[in-house]
Formats: structure tokens, C-alpha cells, sequence
């Protein structure tokens, strides 16, 4: 009879049957942690949607307090200075054409000056060949009347 037991006590203990027997208690844990977990979910959103009287008034000061703390006219102004950089490219043209302009009339300046400047060089320069070519003549007529003179 031993033998009968053990052999029935065998085919009740297979690997098939240990197999079947762990993926059921698997099932059963997920099922049981599952409900759990949706359960905990459930009562948590309750809790969320409907704050104490004492939170709701919590939120609504610290909001205030946050809105009160906020640097209004220092925005305001860092807008106003944006404004101002996008407005500013507008200026430097501006800028820029006034000095085109101002460096155009410096140029024609110059070169109207280098042109009177040049008249008046080539003047100077004839004025002072004339007297180079007078003072070598009158050299010129000192050396022939000294050599008449001593001859």
C-alpha cells in the first residue's frame, strides 16, 4: 500500500501539476495586488478633488503670496528695454547714413583742398625753379665778368 501512496503521491506532485500550482498563486497575488493598487488610486483622487477647508485656504495665501512677491515694475521695465532694442536697429541706420554722409563731404573736402593744394605747389614749385634759374644766371655773369675782369 506504501507503494500505491507514493506513486499517486508522485503523479499529484509532476512537474506539470507544481507548474500549474505556482502560475495559480502568481494569478491570485496580481489579482489581489492589483485591486490593491486601483483601490488606493480610487480613494487618493477622492482625496485630491475635495481638499479640507484648511488646505483650500492654504493654497489661496501662499497664491497670494506669490502674485504679491512678483517684481511688477521690473517687468515692466525689461519690456520697455526690449521695445527699446528692437527699436534701436532703426537708429544705428540712422547713425550710419549721418556718417556716410559727413564722410562723403569730408572726402570731397580733401580732395578739393589737394586740388587747391596742388595749384598751389605747382605755383610755389615755378616760383622757385624762376628764382633758381636767376640766381644761376647772375652766378653765371659774376664768374664771366670776375674772369673779364681778371683777364
Amino acid at each position: 500500500m506504501e507503494t500505491h501512496q507514493q506513486q499517486s503521491w508522485k503523479l499529484k506532485l509532476s512537474y506539470k501539476n507544481a507548474t500549474m500550482l505556482v502560475c495559480f498563486l502568481n494569478l491570485v497575488t496580481v489579482l489581489i495586488l492589483l485591486q490593491g493598487f486601483f483601490s488606493g488610486v480610487s480613494s487618493k483622487r477622492l482625496s485630491r478633488n475635495q481638499p479640507a477647508a484648511g488646505r483650500l485656504q492654504h493654497i489661496v495665501e501662499s497664491e497670494e503670496a506669490r502674485r504679491a512677491m512678483e517684481p511688477l515694475e521690473l517687468i515692466k521695465r525689461v519690456r520697455e528695454i526690449e521695445q527699446e532694442a528692437y527699436f534701436e536697429p532703426e537708429r544705428t541706420v540712422k547713425q550710419k547714413v549721418v556718417k556716410q554722409t559727413a564722410a562723403v563731404d569730408l572726402s570731397k573736402r580733401l580732395n578739393y583742398m589737394r586740388a587747391s593744394n596742388e595749384g598751389n605747389s605747382l605755383k610755389a614749385l615755378e616760383e622757385w625753379r624762376k628764382r633758381k634759374m636767376d640766381r644761376a644766371r647772375q652766378r653765371e655773369l659774376e664768374k664771366n665778368g670776375t674772369s673779364t675782369s681778371q683777364a
